[in-house]
């Protein structure tokens, strides 16, 4: 009998297993992947069963995103209610599967990220039998999640120690606008987590947030990637492709109807050919949706942003929108939520809305230099800057009326000295000098003590508090011992108490108790006086109060420093009362003792003979 010539062994477990490592990963984006092997569970979707990216269309461009080697950052400003998170977790997914490498997703605090490894990724881990294969859970702990090739590594954002250690290639930031900000002892925990990505040429960084103010981590790696991208969506009676604003969502406006029945007759308007586009147009759009880009600042981009609302949402209707709208418009708490979460959009609070345009508006007849008829007072603000002194002196009449006389650099005490010192001249001739200036004893606090001390009789040092005050200011001491200044008076300052007031008196017409500007007021300080905004600030034991802070991270505001210093100076000085002196004290008139017995006498000397 012949010999078989085809031998066959048998392969082993271990032989099998072996080969696979060998294997090359399937050429497929993470969206394909999660078409095929992400699996939602019934614990954390209220749509349990295979992932399905036609769902959600606009996740697959960000999603694909990952998948070009070009691109080394991803911004995501989303709304809530559109899968932001889903679109985080199938990208972790494609890595542990495709491409492991040692990867961190970093949290507001390791309080939640500890809550979602238990009931959000281990879930969906154990949901996916390919990951779930590669899974170690028996090596793992919640924070830190072992797998085959690789570790995935959850951190909260307040534990710095955590962020400053391992080298990683994939970094990935969840709500980053509830990150705290930086601190003196340590550096903000984005740079940090940053850091460990260095060592990897072929690092990726998704960073992820429902926006908060215009100064936030979200708005400003926004601002800064080299390509922004919005969704597009064709209109289904023109098709032309646009964009959905919350400007074209109507509703009627009739008296007597509840907000609910306003929200139901809610439609959204097409901006092209002004047709009516409901709930049930919106999957068909969304599925033929492309995203386009709207910025563009570099052909080789690697930071891309993408931007959308929540209008875009399968899960949210228009009316739905409508009411949080009509419910939230009155509160501003609840209105600033509407524009965060719903809106997508940094909060800046209308009411005491500042800009360079509306400083400019303030300008009266009267040039530089000449100090108003109607003025009582000069005072002046100074900010000390490192390289030079910021000045600001403002004229001051009744009724906290104001105008700007002049403002400006100087680059020594020597030269502030001559600036202060100099004789102010009024429109009848007559002169005028600084009554008072506050000196920020902030920077370089000894110098400022010294030179009011040399000048005290004009020159005072302030500083900013910390905390609201309950007044607008109040006196300290200087206690530093050996100082020159040691017993003299400090004067702390409510700066926001003294922003209000400017924003406020900046808004009225030139006239009694306006704020104003001298004739040909430059833009340059126009920007700067109205370089902050107020906003509503959440803090990290979750209450909200209301903040002065820059409009942008790199302006400058030394001008507003300057003022504020300024209308603390005059309410030392009484600035509040000079309307008394307009009460001219009336000559009393002279009445004589009633004697009538005199009287009689004095009308009737001529019938006496």
């Amino acid at each position: 009998m012949a010999r078989n010539p085809f031998r066959r062994y048998d392969v082993t477990p271990y032989q099998k297993e072996a080969l696979a490592y060998l294997k090359p990963p399937e050429d497929i984006t993470v969206s394909q992947w999660a078409d095929k092997y992400r699996i939602l569970d019934a614990k954390t979707s209220a749509m349990p069963g295979p992932w399905r990216t036609d769902h959600t269309p606009y996740l697959r461009g960000i999603m694909d995103e990952f998948n070009n080697h070009e691109t080394e950052e991803i911004i995501y400003v989303k709304p809530t209610q559109v899968g932001g998170t889903e679109c985080l977790q199938n990208m972790v997914g494609y890595i542990i599967q495709q491409d492991p490498a040692p990867t961190m997703i970093v949290y507001p605090t390791d309080k939640l990220a500890d809550s979602i490894s238990e009931n959000r990724l281990q879930p969906m881990i154990k949901a996916a039998p390919s990951i779930k294969r590669r899974y170690k859970e028996n090596e793992s702990s919640k924070l830190e999640l072992q797998f085959d090739g690789m570790y995935l590594t959850l951190a909260g954002s307040n534990s710095p120690s955590s962020l400053a250690s391992k080298a990683i290639r994939f970094l990935f930031l969840d709500e980053v606008d509830k990150y705290p900000g930086a601190s003196r002892k340590e550096a903000d925990p984005i740079s940090l987590a940053r850091e460990r990505t260095k060592t990897f040429h072929n690092r990726k960084i998704f960073i992820t947030s429902t926006p908060t103010i215009k100064t936030g981590h979200i708005w400003k790696a926004k601002e800064d990637a080299d390509i922004e991208k919005h969704y597009f969506v064709p209109c289904p009676h023109c098709g032309e492709y646009i964009e959905l604003k919350w400007a074209q969502v109507k509703f009627p406006d009739k008296e007597g109807m509840s907000h609910a029945d306003r929200a139901e007759f809610a439609n959204y308007v097409c901006q092209e050919c002004g047709c009516i586009i409901t709930d049930q147009d919106k999957p068909e759009m969304l599925r033929y949706g492309e995203w386009r880009t709207v910025r563009q600042r570099t052909k080789f981009a690697r930071k891309v942003a993408f931007w959308m609302n929540t209008l875009y949402s399968p899960f949210v209707r228009f009316s739905e929108a409508v009411k949080e709208f009509l419910d939230s418009k009155d509160d501003p708490e609840l209105f600033q939520n509407f524009v965060n979460s719903w809106l997508a959009e940094p909060w800046e609070d209308t009411k005491l809305r500042t800009n360079a345009d509306l400083v400019l508006e303030r300008q009266t007849q009267i040039g530089e230099l000449v100090v108003p008829d109607w003025a009582k007072m000069l005072t002046a603000g100074v900010d000390v800057q490192e390289n030079c002194l910021y000045w600001s002196i403002r004229a001051w009449g009744d009724y906290l009326t104001s105008q700007n006389i002049a403002h400006g650099q100087a680059f020594s005490f020597m030269e502030l000295e001559r600036i202060m010192n100099l004789e102010y001249r009024a429109e009848d001739g007559s002169p005028m000098v600084v009554a008072l200036a506050l000196i920020d004893s902030g920077y370089n606090a000894d110098s400022v003590y010294d030179f009011c001390v040399e000048n005290s009789e004009w020159a005072l040092p302030s500083k900013g508090s910390s905390n609201p005050m309950l007044s607008h200011y109040k006196l300290s001491t200087i206690n530093k011992a050996g100082s020159k200044a040691y017993g003299m008076n400090l004067i702390l300052i409510d700066t926001g108490k003294y922003k209000d007031m400017i924003a406020g008196r900046m808004r009225k017409p030139n006239g009694s108790g306006s704020w104003m500007v001298y004739a040909g007021c430059d833009r340059e300080y126009a920007e700067q006086v109205t370089a902050e905004h107020k906003v509503n600030v959440r803090t990290n034991n979750g209450k909200v109060k209301q903040e002065w802070v820059k409009k942008a991270s790199h302006a400058d505001n030394h001008y507003l420093d300057c003022e504020v210093y300024a209308m603390a100076a005059a309410d030392v000085m009484g600035v509040r009362s000079l309307y008394l002196t307009e009460i001219e004290e009336q000559p009393e008139k002279k009445e004589e003792p009633y004697v009538p017995e005199e009287n009689w006498i004095r009308q009737n000397e001529g019938n006496w003979i």
